[in-house]
Order: structure tokens, then sequence, then C-alpha cells
């Protein structure tokens, strides 16, 4: 009975009105924690909005069951939630299940990503982040899902189209006492693939490469000319030359620079400057230079053993006079923790 008082059809009916079109077709999905058995329901969206229907879904919910929707409309007359069953692409998401408050700080700094539709506290200190958008291919969606994932630490493994989200309303049944599914919406807008400006996914490649022996990023040992220095350096070994060579792009040369410069011990505003000079071809050279040699500088750090909390302070010093303090240090935290998942990934490989 108390769990029924917790449960609101009013706040579900509010996020499927929002999410989905009253002619689409959607998959609910239902799950006990104490059984393995799986059932779905492929419904019209005007069927799920009943009260009967909503009625039994909360009684469902109230008797252990975890309920989910999936993200993405489904075409007419499915009676499965296949990838191929997906009429269109209307949501990314993003899963932040660990460190997620300064995540979910971090994210909402950004400028990297426009104003998400729609958060959804899972349970405590979990979160879903929604973006409703149009006009995008799978293609784009799933390349976008993995670029969330990594640049704000989320699920690396919550990239599939036909994927299944927590019903707002219902209750979390995975803990005790089960809470009670949230759901905080931010605007009303959509969003397209353009509006996510997520630093490229070939520099993100390079970053999680491991980065020893005495073959650089391009895979050749570096030239001494390249740098007009004609002694040995274990630091151009690590990193590689400043221009690239091959299929290795300007990103990946520019990364391999940063940690050079840096551990040379230059000055990381000149080099942030020099950096943005050299890629006006960027939609925005300055934050993309400052990102580049921030993370590596992070990197560095926090490879020599430097705690994660002085990292973040360090950070926030550094760029103090150039970005407003409430901003600075959401950003300052999630480039700590990207570098910080650099450095386990590298260990993995």
């Amino acid at each position: 009975m108390q769990h029924k008082r917790q449960i609101d059809t009013r706040i579900v009916a509010g996020f499927l009105t929002r999410s989905f079109g009253s002619d689409e077709t959607i998959a609910i999905v239902l799950r006990r924690v104490s059984s393995p058995i799986i059932a779905q329901r492929i419904v019209p969206l005007e069927c799920a909005l009943q009260p009967r229907y909503l009625a039994w879904l909360a009684h469902e919910s109230a008797a252990g069951t975890n309920v989910y929707v999936a993200a993405n409309p489904l075409a007419p007359g499915s009676r499965k939630r296949t990838k191929e069953c997906i009429a269109e692409v209307r949501h990314l998401y993003l899963d932040l299940d660990t460190d997620a408050d300064a995540k979910l700080t971090a994210l909402r700094a950004s400028n990297a990503v426009p104003i998400p539709t729609a958060i959804v506290g899972t349970s405590t200190g979990k979160y879903q982040v929604l973006w409703r958008v149009e006009n995008m291919l799978f293609e784009q969606q799933e390349s976008l899902l993995k670029m969330l994932a990594i640049t704000f630490g989320g699920d690396p493994a919550c990239t599939d189209c036909n994927r299944v989200l927590r019903l707002p309303g219902f209750l979390n049944q995975k803990y005790t006492p089960a809470p009670v599914v949230t759901v905080e919406y931010l605007c009303d807008s959509t969003s397209h693939a353009e509006d996510f400006r997520l630093p490229n996914p070939e520099m993100n490649r390079e970053l999680i490469r491991p980065l020893i022996g005495h073959e650089n990023v391009s895979g050749k040992h570096s030239d001494s000319e390249d740098f007009e220095d004609t002694n040995p350096d274990p630091i151009r070994e690590l990193c590689g030359p400043l221009e690239p060579t091959g299929k290795h792009s300007h990103s990946e040369s520019d990364w391999a620079w940063s940690l050079r410069e840096l551990a040379r011990g230059k000055d990381p505003i000149k080099l942030t400057r020099t950096l943005a000079e050299w890629r006006a071809d960027k939609s925005n050279p300055v934050y993309y230079a400052e990102r580049t040699v921030d993370v590596a500088s992070a990197w560095l750090w926090l490879r020599d053993g430097v705690p994660v909390s002085d990292v973040v302070t360090m950070l926030q010093v550094r760029r103090r006079f150039q970005i407003p303090d409430k901003l600075c240090s959401a950003r300052a935290h999630e480039i700590a923790f990207t570098a910080q998942r650099m450095i386990t990934r590298k260990k993995i490989a």
C-alpha cells in the first residue's frame, strides 16, 4: 500500500507524452528482480496512456517489477524491439552511475552539448540524461552515444538504438526500499547532430592507446630534425612528431605535441595560444586548444601520482581568469575524470 501511494501515474503519462507522438508505437518492458523472465508489450502510445493501462503498470511496479520504455519509437506493426524495428532516432541518452553528481555538473556546464531535455534520477546519485533529437541517422546516434560516454564518463555499453530507459514515476526495485524514479525537465528544444560539439573521436581513440616503447603515434621513430634538436629525447619517443604522418590525424599530433611540451616544462597558457593559432580550422579553436592542453596536463599529473583533487585545483587555478568560477570548477572535475579514465584504460591495454 505504501508503494502504491508513492507511484504517481501522472508523472508516467507526462513523460510518455513529452517523449513520443500520439500516433507512435512504443515498447514497454517489465522485469521482476526475483525473476529472469522479461515481459514486453508493444502498444500504441494512446493505449499506454489509458488510465486502466497505467493502473496495471502501477500495480506491477508496486509488486516488485521494474518498468522500462524503449528510448525510440517502433515502426507500426512491429512485434519485436530489435534494431530493425526502430522507426527513427528520438533520443540520445547517457547513463551516469559513478561520481554521477560531479559528472552531471560538468555536463550542465559544458558548451560541447546542448541543454538536455530531461534528467531522469534512477536512484540516489545515478542519472540518465536525455536529449530529444530529430533528423538523425542511426549511425550518427551510435557514434554520438559513444562519444558522450567517453567525454562525460558514462556507461560505454549503452549505445544501442533499441535500448530501454526507466520510466519516471515508477519504482526502482533494484534497491530496498525502492526509490521512485524521478524526472527533471530542462528544456523543450529539439537538438540535431551538429549541436553536439564533442572531441574528435580519432583523438579519443589516440588518448587511450598505450603510449609506451620507442615507437611514436605515427608508427615511426621520431626524427630529430623535425624539432631542431639533435639530442635523444624520451618525451619525443613517447609522443611522436608534431606534424601528422600517414593515416594519423592532426588531433592526434596536437595531443602528442601538448604532452611533449608540457613534460618539458613549457607554459600551458602559451601552449594554448599557439595551438589555437595553429588550429584555426576548428569551429572553436580556443576551446579546442584549452581542452587539449588541460587534458594533457591532467594526464601527466595523474600519471606522476598527483591526487585527483589536486589536479582539479590546479586546472581551476590555471583558467580562473578565463572561465567563470562555476563553469571552471565543473570543467576541471570533468577533465580530471577524463584523464583518469585514459590512464585506467592505458593500464588495462
